[in-house]
């Protein structure tokens, strides 16, 4: 087997709404019309989200909200992308900070999402 790509991720979230709603504005991913369940277009990934009570679907051995970190890489300049985070009120956990990214040498903050996930926007 040669895996070549990631095709979706899922985050436990507390209200699936709400994440969806954050996710799309805060982040600007396009909301996929006819899903039968709110999701996200992260690239060209699905970013989809569950609940803990959500009994329908196979998951992890664990499921919880705020227990996920990913890593979001952005083309915009640092600076756009430290007004936009103010103008939607969210607040900054760490950096900016260099750091060293899977394609390189970049810039790193932290935020987190309304359910405490850690979310790390790399500027490369």
């Amino acid at each position: 087997m040669n895996i070549k790509d990631i095709d979706s991720l899922t985050l436990t979230v507390s209200d699936i709404n709400h994440a969806v709603r954050f996710y799309h504005e805060v982040f600007d991913l396009p909301i996929i019309k006819n899903s039968d369940q709110p999701a996200l277009w992260l690239g060209h990934h699905r970013l989809e989200f569950r609940t803990i009570g959500d009994n329908d679907a196979i998951t992890a051995h664990v499921v919880t909200p705020g227990s996920a970190e990913l890593a979001l890489e952005t083309h915009d300049p640092l600076e756009n992308t430290l007004s936009h985070l103010t103008n939607y009120a969210v607040e900054i956990a760490d950096g900016p900070v260099p750091y060293e990214g899977a394609k390189g040498s970049a810039t790193a903050l932290w935020v987190r999402d309304p359910d405490q996930n850690l979310i790390k926007i790399i500027t490369y």
